[in-house]
């Protein structure tokens, strides 16, 4: 294993505990309201996941959903402007 991927697991293993962490003790919510999305994500990438059915939308966004699609969000879904 390459130095860079090493460093990069460990960066996303403490971020993983540390959310863990957080939720475990109730300082992080096991939701979002779609404000709240916006504001962390924007509000063109929160429409567009759940317009596409990646992240299941009622009154509330699950935020492990969220934080699953937008750590793994790229440009193949985006549409070119003259598409939209």
């Amino acid at each position: 294993m390459e130095r860079k991927q090493l460093a990069l697991l460990f960066s996303q293993s403490a971020v993983t505990s540390t959310q863990k962490v957080l939720a475990g003790c109730g300082a992080l919510p096991a939701s979002f309201t779609k404000r709240q999305a916006y504001k962390l994500y924007g509000r063109s990438d929160v429409d567009r996941w759940i317009a596409e059915g990646l992240i299941p939308f009622k009154e509330r966004i699950d935020r492990a959903a969220l934080e699953r699609i937008a750590s793994q969000s790229n440009r193949i879904t985006y549409l070119p402007v003259a598409d939209r």
